[in-house]
């Protein structure tokens, strides 16, 4: 049995920036023998409820930045994604949400400064973390994709 975290809204949590959530059952079947362990940053560090963000190309490096206030919102991110897997160090699977600025594995837009889409392929800021800590990720659409072929 794989222990797997997954982002809370596509079990169904009611975390994603306006209070609905992504619930993939396809995605939740296809792990219903591993031991599912829900993460959202972005509730965690300014709630639900929020403004959305947007992962920019900056002097410092790819930021979030607030779509409303242009405030790097990065660092509460960055520090729940270490605090998080510090304290979850046995995770052998990291599903996230596609698109997301936290989550996206390989579908993260990242933006200039004049919010044109420099690349569509990017890497949310915790889909980061997992990446340096050596864990197997996927995006959950193309995690049921595959997870629908050994059908």
């Amino acid at each position: 049995m794989k222990r797997v975290a997954v982002s809370a809204c596509l079990l169904g949590e009611k975390c994603r920036y306006d209070g609905s959530d992504n619930c993939n059952a396809l995605l939740i079947e296809a792990l219903a023998n591993d031991t599912i362990i829900p993460f959202c940053p972005e509730d965690f560090a300014f709630a639900t409820p929020r403004p959305t963000m947007d992962l920019v190309e900056t002097a410092d490096g790819i930021r979030a930045i607030s779509s409303l206030t242009g405030e790097d919102l990065s660092a509460p991110v960055i520090r729940y994604a270490h605090d998080f897997f510090d304290s979850h160090g046995d995770i052998d699977l990291f599903v996230g949400k596609d698109r997301s600025p936290s989550c996206g594995v390989k579908s993260a837009r990242i933006y200039d400064a004049q919010k044109r889409v420099l690349d569509s392929s990017g890497k949310g800021l915790m889909a980061q973390e997992a990446e340096n800590r050596g864990i197997a990720s996927w995006d959950a659409e193309e995690f049921v994709k595959a997870y629908k072929g050994h059908l």
